[in-house]
C-alpha cells in the first residue's frame, strides 16, 4: 500500500559510450565479442518463468559470417503457445494488482542493470546476432533500451496525474487499468530496444504478455529476458515463444482473452493480422488494442539554397548506417539539378571511404544484411537497375555472399520519379536520386508526397525559412518524424518520438505517453459525500 505520492527518478538520456581506441568500453565489448562469438548458446523459450526446450532447434548464425554457427534456438508446438496464454492469463491476477511502485523499479532496475554488468553482453548479442558495428549496437541495443526503460516510468506516472476536475460534495477520480486478458507483443530483428520495448511497456502497464521475437533477433532477445529476470519481474508476466509466425498468431488471434496487439514489421503483416482480429471480433472479451509501426521509403527533399556537403553527409549516413535497414532509413532523395554535381562529388568521395565487414572491426562502417532473403531481395533490384537504360548506378553495385550477406552502399540516379527503387521499400543499403530542375521545386514536393503509400520519416534540406515553412506544410501528411536540415533517422526516446502513419503505421508513437495510454483501460471514479434522499429537482417546485 502506497503512503505517500512518490516522484519517479528524472529520466535523462543514457550517455552515448564512444569506444574510442584504448578505452575500457572497447576492451570489454571487443573481449565479450570474441568470447560470445566463440561459444554455443542454446536459447530456450520462456513460459512462465521456464526454460522450455524443444529439441525443435534451428541454427543462430552472424549475418556476416553466415557458416558460422553460434547458437541455436528452441521453436514452438501449438500446445506451447496456448500454455504461454493460460499461464500469461494465470500470472495476470497478481501483476495487475501489483502497485505501480513496485512495477516502476523493476524497469529501472533494469535500466541500471543494463548501463552497466549487462551492457557489454546485450550489444555483443546485437553485433553477433544482427551484425552491427560498435556505434550501432550502442545506440540501440543499449542507450535505447536503457531510454525506454526510464522515460516510460515517467511517462506513467505523467498519465496517473492527469485527473479530473472534482464539485462541491464530489471526488472524481481516474485510475489507469491494465487490459482485460493478454497483449501479443510481435518484435522485428533490427532494433533490440524495439524488441525490449514493445512487450515491457505493456508489461508496465500491468499487462501479461506473449511475445514472439524475430528468429533473426533470438540471440539479443535472450538476454532481454535474462535482464529482466535479474531485474525481478515475476514468472509469467512476459512469455517468449519462437516458430512459426503463422501458426502462433492463429493460436493467439483466436484466444478469446486476446486484448492488444503490439507490433513492429512489415506493412503487409501488419494489414493481415488487422484483418485477422477483425474476423474474430465476435470472439473477444473486448476490443482489441491494435498499434504497429510499419513500413517507409523515406525522403530527403533539397532545395537549391542548402549546403551540398551537408545534404550529401545526410543522405551517406541516412541512407547506410546499419545496412538501411531502419525503417525511417533514406531512401529515396530529390535534388536540384544546379546542387547535384557538387552533392554528387561529395557523396562519391565520402562513400569511397566507408569499410565493409564484421562488426569485430571497428574501422566498418557497413556490415551484413540480415539474411538470404534480404539479401537476394536487394541484389535483384540491383542487377536490375544495371541493366535498365534510365538509371545510372554512380556508387557500388556489387554484392557478395559467399562469407557474409554483404551489399555494397549503392546510389542509383534515375531520370524516372517512379522508378522501382525510389517506390519499394527494400530495406538495404540503396539510394536512390531523383534530379529536378531548380524551378519546379513545388511540384518536386507533392511528387514527394504522392509517390509512394507510406508515411514514416522525411527530411527537407533549406537555408530558406520561407521554403522550410511551405515544403513543411506541404508534406504535412508524409512523414510522422519530419527532419528539418538533418538525416530522417535516428529517433532519440524522451526527444523525438516515433511513429508514422498511412501505411507506415497507426502513429502511437514509440517512447512516450501516448504509446502507454494504449496499454491502460481508463476507470472513472466518482465519489458522492452527501448522497440525495429526494429525487425531485427545484425546478419541479
Amino acid at each position: 500500500m502506497a503512503r505517500g505520492f512518490f516522484n519517479v527518478p528524472k529520466a535523462v538520456n543514457e550517455p552515448v559510450k564512444g569506444y574510442a581506441p584504448g578505452s575500457p568500453e572497447r576492451e570489454e565489448l571487443l573481449a565479450m565479442y570474441k568470447t560470445m562469438f566463440n561459444s554455443n548458446t542454446d536459447v530456450p523459450m520462456h513460459i512462465n518463468g521456464a526454460e522450455v526446450r524443444t529439441g525443435n532447434t534451428k541454427n543462430i548464425t552472424p549475418p556476416h559470417d553466415h557458416k558460422h554457427v553460434v547458437g541455436q534456438y528452441h521453436t514452438a508446438d501449438k500446445k506451447h503457445v496456448d500454455e504461454a496464454i493460460s499461464t500469461a492469463l494465470a500470472a495476470r491476477e497478481a501483476w495487475s494488482s501489483v502497485s505501480w511502485t513496485e512495477r516502476a523499479s523493476i524497469f529501472l532496475k533494469a535500466a541500471s542493470l543494463l548501463s552497466g554488468p549487462y551492457r557489454a553482453r546485450m550489444n555483443a548479442a546485437t553485433m553477433i546476432g544482427q551484425s552491427k558495428n560498435v556505434y550501432q549496437a550502442e545506440i540501440d541495443a543499449a542507450c535505447e533500451t536503457i531510454d525506454f526503460f526510464r522515460f516510460n516510468v515517467e511517462y506513467m506516472t505523467d498519465l496517473f496525474k492527469d485527473q479530473p476536475i472534482s464539485s462541491e460534495g464530489v471526488w472524481n477520480r481516474v485510475e489507469y487499468r491494465p487490459l482485460e486478458g493478454f497483449v501479443y507483443a510481435i518484435s522485428p530483428f533490427n532494433f533490440t530496444a524495439i524488441a525490449a520495448n514493445l512487450p515491457a511497456a505493456a508489461a508496465l502497464m500491468g499487462n501479461v504478455v506473449v511475445w514472439k521475437p524475430s528468429d533473426h533477433q533470438a540471440y539479443s532477445a535472450q538476454v532481454i529476458v535474462e535482464l529482466l529476470k535479474e531485474a525481478g519481474l515475476p514468472d509469467g508476466v512476459i512469455n517468449v515463444v519462437y516458430g512459426d509466425p503463422v501458426m502462433i498468431s492463429d493460436t493467439v488471434l483466436a484466444s478469446p482473452d486476446f486484448s492488444g496487439l503490439h507490433f513492429t514489421g512489415s506493412t503487409h503483416v501488419f494489414k493481415e493480422l488487422w484483418k485477422q482480429i477483425g474476423n474474430n471480433i465476435h470472439t473477444y472479451k473486448t476490443y482489441p488494442r491494435i498499434v504497429g509501426e510499419t513500413g517507409g521509403k523515406d525522403f530527403i527533399w533539397v532545395h537549391n539554397s542548402s549546403n551540398p556537403l551537408q545534404v550529401a553527409t545526410a543522405m551517406i549516413r541516412g541512407a547506410f548506417e546499419y545496412q538501411g535497414q531502419k525503417c525511417s532509413a533514406a531512401s529515396r532523395s530529390y535534388i536540384p539539378a544546379s546542387l547535384w554535381p557538387e552533392v554528387k562529388k561529395y557523396l562519391i568521395a565520402q562513400a569511397s571511404e566507408l569499410k565493409m565487414g564484421s562488426p569485430e572491426d571497428t574501422s566498418n562502417f557497413v556490415n551484413a544484411v540480415i539474411h538470404e532473403g534480404s539479401f537476394d531481395k536487394i541484389a535483384s533490384f540491383i542487377d536490375a537497375a544495371k541493366k535498365d537504360t534510365d538509371v545510372e548506378i554512380i556508387i557500388g553495385g556489387n554484392h557478395d555472399k559467399s562469407v557474409g550477406y554483404f551489399i555494397e552502399p549503392t546510389v542509383i540516379v534515375s531520370t524516372s520519379p517512379k522508378y522501382a527503387t525510389m517506390t519499394t521499400e527494400l530495406f538495404g543499403p540503396v539510394m536512390t536520386v531523383y534530379v529536378y530542375e531548380d524551378a519546379d521545386w513545388e511540384a518536386c514536393l507533392q511528387l514527394v508526397d504522392e509517390t509512394t503509400e507510406y508515411g514514416l520519416t522525411g527530411a527537407i534540406f533549406s537555408k530558406d525559412r520561407y521554403i522550410v515553412e511551405k515544403a513543411s506544410k506541404a508534406l504535412e501528411n508524409a512523414a510522422g518524424n519530419f527532419y528539418i536540415n538533418d538525416k530522417p533517422s535516428g529517433a532519440v526516446v524522451g526527444q523525438q518520438p516515433f511513429g508514422g502513419a498511412r501505411a507506415s503505421g497507426t502513429n502511437d508513437k514509440a517512447g512516450s505517453a501516448q504509446n502507454l495510454l494504449r496499454w491502460a483501460s481508463v476507470r472513472l471514479i466518482k465519489e458522492t459525500f452527501v448522497t440525495p434522499v429526494d429525487f425531485k429537482y427545484p425546478f419541479m417546485g
